[in-house]
């Protein structure tokens, strides 16, 4: 049984789906990841298969070197207008966010009510190969692949908000004081 980085505190809540060594840019799924991390699994799945077909993008956040600006970016707040559609990447993680929703009804979970709670992305050893450069010398080419682990957990209903007259005053820190100081000398 593989380790995940993280452990849920009611594990029987969570389905879980891990890909290793995968051969896709490490930046884009890390992207991903982070833009779909904390959405409602059948949200993010609807975002996925838009993006293969270019009709919706994913915003480039940590790593922006020479990524231009594109105006579909601006729906989704990208910071300075820049995204990409990494197709490639797009397809394994959404056949990852597949298997984890497929786990999760195996689990017995409601699908609907699922949130990706847990993405992460690291760094895999890099497949290192070789070109031929001029002047008889051989440069390294190396694919820079990714490890994917991906948490679904589900969520229960929201609680009703308590009723306002049952609510305390809150006090501030400037209120506080104002009530421990003592005026000396008043009439």
């Amino acid at each position: 049984m593989v380790r995940y980085s993280v452990e849920p505190e009611v594990p029987e809540k969570v389905s879980k789906a891990r890909g290793s060594h995968l051969r896709i840019h490490y930046k884009h799924c890390r992207e991903i990841a982070h833009f779909t991390k904390g959405m409602k699994a059948n949200k993010a799945l609807k975002h996925l298969d838009d993006v293969l077909q270019y009709k919706a993008i994913i915003p480039f956040v940590k790593y922006t070197g020479g990524i231009g600006r594109k105006g579909m970016a601006k729906q989704v707040n990208a910071p300075g207008d820049k995204g990409r559609w990494p197709v490639k990447a797009t397809a394994v993680y959404r056949d990852l966010l597949l298997n984890a929703m497929a786990n999760a009804e195996s689990k017995g979970l409601d699908v609907d009510s699922c949130v990706l709670d847990h993405a992460q992305v690291n760094r895999a050893p890099a497949g290192r190969r070789r070109t031929y450069r001029a002047h008889g010398r051989i440069g390294k080419y190396a694919s820079q692949p990714a490890h994917i682990e991906i948490m679904l957990k589900e969520v229960a209903e929201g609680v009703e908000k308590a009723d306002d007259a049952a609510a305390p005053v809150k006090i501030t820190k400037k209120m506080a004081a104002k009530r421990r100081f003592v005026k000396v000398g008043a009439a």
